[in-house]
């Protein structure tokens, strides 16, 4: 498969068995990118591995916990000596709860950080080790609107998204220092149908469901190649994650009130919390690792803010025609109507005078 001059050869997706980081993974191998797959569990790695080899790359399944930073830094020492060099290091990884703070307990949220937050950490620090070497490479943070406006029942994830926009803000300014030709950027997601929704740990009366508007994972992906393949500082997915993050700059206490009242049920289906579900929190669970969740019969297979985001000068250059056409429209209108009335003025002159000539 012939690759475009921006295109990586070498990719790295961690959280790569189900849900954004498996449609990533898939999307980079049907660029022509060789992919290597970090997740926890062994099956569902190779079962995307054997799809993106079907692309005709070469896929390298790993086996890691990204809250350990050993495990980390040996799955890319793997990855440069079977794959090659490392173009680019998506960060994905995660897990989260559903609960009041007041529900929670101190190991619940120290694991959810340890993997959501650390694991980007550990990711990012990987890849520079490899990628400073060659002084080129690029770092996708996979982020959330929630990583600029948190919501209620799952304080841990919003923390850990802030902390990953911080953490990630700090690195930029010193890449920068350093005239550092590595680049990072993040991608900040609006609600996905994953199956995080179907595995989370919950402590709410209903199961857990994404906030609507929801989009399909493809979707993530699609913004997650993009930016892997043009310096964006960040990638904003959905009109509803750029409301969000505009609203909270200029009315954050509306929005508390707000979501206080509105983002408890919106996080609820009808059905009830099955106490006895398999979760993900410290084990992966066998056997559910989809590209999608549940909510397809809702979820958007595609984003118009996204292409217009990613397609600023077509944007542009529509804008302006659209703004010459009704210029130009105006113009013709104006004239006309000039001439309407210059008629309307000197019909009954012509009259006049032609009868005198007669």
């Amino acid at each position: 498969m012939v690759r475009s001059r921006r295109s990586p050869k070498i990719v790295v997706v961690t959280g790569a068995s189900a849900g954004v980081g498996r449609a990533a993974a898939l999307a980079f191998a049907r660029a022509g990118a060789d992919v290597a797959l970090l997740a926890r569990d062994e099956q569902a790695l190779a079962e995307v591995a054997e799809i993106a080899r079907g692309y005709g790359v070469r896929a390298l399944p790993i086996a890691a916990d990204m809250s350990s930073a050993q495990a980390v830094d040996t799955a890319a020492d793997r990855i440069e000596n079977e794959l090659g060099p490392i173009d680019v290091w998506v960060n994905n990884a995660m897990v989260t709860m559903f609960s009041p703070v007041s529900r929670m307990t101190h190991d619940e949220f120290a694991r959810i950080t340890d993997v959501t937050y650390l694991g980007y950490v550990w990711g990012t620090m990987a890849a520079l080790r490899h990628m400073s070497r060659r002084d080129k490479g690029v770092i996708v943070q996979v982020g959330s609107a929630l990583a600029y406006r948190a919501i209620p029942l799952q304080s841990a994830y919003c923390g850990a998204k802030y902390a990953i926009r911080g953490f990630t803000d700090a690195l930029r300014c010193e890449l920068l220092h350093d005239k550092s030709n590595i680049r990072v950027t993040m991608v900040q997601m609006p609600a996905l149908n994953t199956p995080q929704f179907d595995w989370a740990a919950s402590r709410m009366p209903g199961a857990p469901r994404p906030v609507a508007p929801v989009y399909e994972p493809e979707v993530a992906a699609q913004a997650i190649a993009w930016a892997a393949a043009h310096p964006r500082r960040e990638l904003h997915v959905g009109l509803s994650s750029i409301k969000a993050i505009v609203a909270n700059k200029f009315a954050p206490g509306y929005l508390d009130r707000y979501l206080a009242k509105r983002a408890f049920r919106a996080q609820q289906r009808d059905s009830a919390t099955d106490p006895e579900h398999a979760v993900d929190l410290w084990h992966p669970v066998p056997g559910m690792h989809r590209l999608r969740g549940s909510f397809s019969g809702e979820a958007k297979s595609s984003c118009a803010s996204l292409w217009v985001d990613t397609h600023r000068g077509a944007t542009l250059g529509a804008l302006v025609a659209l703004g010459l056409g009704a210029f130009a429209l105006l113009s013709r209108r104006k004239a006309n109507a000039q001439d309407d009335a210059e008629n309307a003025g000197s019909t009954p002159r012509a009259q006049f005078g032609g009868t005198g000539n007669t």
